[in-house]
């Protein structure tokens, strides 16, 4: 259970800090692209603010206290973060980056929760590593000429 409970504590910190990230950009984003970009943004930090709570429920359920505070997440997050506010087009090159960060902490996370048997803790990662894939190749399509 420790190994399944730290793996999903570090999806929910990458998970939380692109949270933040991406609702940062879409406060932030400039440009041709901006209601575009601002409202692909609202709809990824939406979808991922969802996801905070199924993954701090899930660490509960599994009986540990969940991360919950900047220092917890910064101390468990992959996730790279900047305190610039770069053009829109960087803005969406840092988001893949994170995505993918993302998908490769959840993917372990999966790896966990098969070695223990623990299918709603996987099924809850596969689900998440669909939704992060499918945005990942949205924002790939809007980098390629």
């Amino acid at each position: 259970r420790e190994l399944v409970v730290d793996a999903l504590s570090r999806t929910l910190a990458d998970t939380y800090t692109l949270y933040l990230e991406t609702h940062r950009y879409h406060w932030n984003v400039t440009g041709r692209m901006f209601q575009t970009l601002h409202d692909m943004f609202e709809e990824q930090y939406t979808d991922m603010w969802n996801a905070i709570d199924e993954l701090a429920e899930r660490v509960r359920s599994l009986g540990s206290f969940a991360p919950g505070t900047y220092k917890e997440f910064s101390n468990l997050t992959s996730i790279e973060v900047n305190d610039d506010v770069p053009p829109a087009l960087t803005m969406v090159s840092n988001l893949l980056k994170g995505h993918e960060t993302l998908i490769r902490t959840a993917r372990k996370g999966l790896e966990e929760a098969e070695k223990a048997r623990d299918q709603a803790t996987a099924d809850l990662l596969t689900q998440r590593v669909q939704t992060h894939e499918k945005t990942a190749w949205m924002l790939r399509s809007l980098l390629q000429d």
